[in-house]
């Protein structure tokens, strides 16, 4: 609201006689600003649930105030122009702050402050510190984050420093027991610590360990997207081989550097978003690897827009790649499976996500994978992820192994 009225001060009636034909510039500015941004999101899919209308409002106003600074400066009074210059970022502020509203990304300022400043993660250590604990068999009150740096040797694929999440039990040992490991995979805009930020996923972990004698998944925040803008959807193509970088380079590396179970019985795979795509995409094409998903809000099939624009951006224009990614194509290809359960969660605000859970669910069940489809309140944002995740961590813990959870944790 306080940039609405800077910014209205600013363009209110000045003495110029040119001023209704410089401020209708203005306004057609913000106004091809807001359709410019709408069509780009839309045509390059960038968003599987609508956008909040305050998002276009600002994203116009912006447009406006930048237009009314650049044509309104040159005859303006010093402190019309102050108006101005001040009007510009707060739009932009407006801007982010409904972008935030939208996707749920930094639930407070703290967060928001740690991400923007590369501050540390909860429960962050060094591997110095991760080596010098484990010799002296130092078992923490709460789990550790801990950042690695896996090859890409396998994929070739270019991505961030990842990290991995590991309870108090991990240190009991040396080596340390094979406990079981989940894969969190983020959404389409990522960076590997945005299920530590914004997902709530290590307080959820530490609080589970807390209430199973220390026992809890290992967590691997992995990269799927090597950028924050590549959107990958865990699939190889043009965009880089995300699915080869995941299960050839960091299920290895995460099984020889830090002793966890190999057997596919006590991997599992969360992801929200287009992580939840990548989740149910990656469990049906490799039972081998994986047994366990929760898929929060996903969609139906890997996608970057429609299916001609998905198969250009993903695949290099390879028709037949979009068939080997699309899990109904993979489960009727596979035939039965044999021990792999999901847990699909969507949102009321999400009626194509529940749709696309469903039919997977179908399809799922059909050919012998049990799964769940959960609808809760929520919206398609960081909260609901953290909230799901929590809710679903019993059942997968469970499901996976993990020593101390009975079947009667699971709600």
């Amino acid at each position: 609201m306080a940039a609405a009225i800077v910014l209205a001060v600013a363009i209110v009636r000045r003495t110029s006689h040119r001023w209704w034909l410089w401020v209708s510039w203005a306004v057609c500015v913000g106004a091809m600003s807001a359709v410019i941004a709408y069509w780009y999101v839309d045509s390059e899919g960038l968003a599987g649930v609508p956008a909040p209308p305050s998002l276009w409002v600002w994203i116009g106003l912006s447009g406006t105030a930048l237009a009314v600074l650049v044509a309104g400066w040159h005859r303006a009074a010093w402190w019309r122009r102050g108006l101005s210059l001040a009007a510009v970022p707060m739009c932009l502020l407006a801007v982010a702050l409904a972008v935030n509203t939208w996707t749920g990304y930094f639930p407070t300022v703290e967060t928001a402050w740690n991400e923007l400043t590369a501050g540390p993660l909860p429960d962050q250590i060094d591997p110095a510190t991760l080596s010098a604990m484990q010799q002296r068999h130092v078992i923490p009150a709460d789990g550790t984050v801990v950042p690695v740096q896996i090859a890409d040797t396998a994929s070739g694929f270019r991505h961030r420093t990842e990290l991995l999440y590991l309870p108090p039990a991990w240190y009991a040992s040396d080596p340390p027991p094979r406990l079981p490991t989940v894969l969190m995979i983020g959404g389409e805009f990522n960076t590997p610590a945005d299920w530590v930020r914004a997902g709530n996923a290590v307080a959820t972990a530490d609080a589970f360990a807390a209430a199973h004698h220390g026992y809890a998944p290992v967590l691997v925040f992995a990269d799927a997207g090597g950028a924050f803008n590549n959107d990958t959807e865990c699939v190889d193509g043009s965009r880089g081989n995300s699915a080869d970088h995941l299960t050839e380079d960091v299920r290895p590396y995460v099984i020889s550097h830090f002793a966890v179970s190999a057997d596919r019985s006590d991997w599992g795979i969360v992801g929200w978003s287009m992580g939840g795509t990548c989740a149910v995409d990656l469990s049906v094409m490799h039972p081998e690897l994986f047994s366990a998903f929760e898929d929060i809000a996903g969609d139906l099939t890997p996608n970057a827009g429609t299916k001609a624009q998905t198969i250009a951006r993903l695949y290099g224009g390879n028709a037949a790649a979009w068939a080997t990614y699309d899990p109904t194509t993979v489960m009727i290809r596979h035939g039965r499976y044999t021990d792999v359960a999901g847990w699909f969660d969507t949102n009321t605000a999400g009626p194509e996500q529940t749709a696309a859970a469903s039919t997977l669910c179908a399809v799922a069940t059909a050919h012998g994978i049990e799964c769940r489809v959960a609808v809760q309140p929520g919206m398609h944002d960081w909260q609901f992820a953290g909230q799901a995740f929590s809710a679903a961590l019993p059942w997968l813990a469970h499901r996976l192994g993990t020593p101390t959870v009975e079947p009667a944790a699971v709600k």
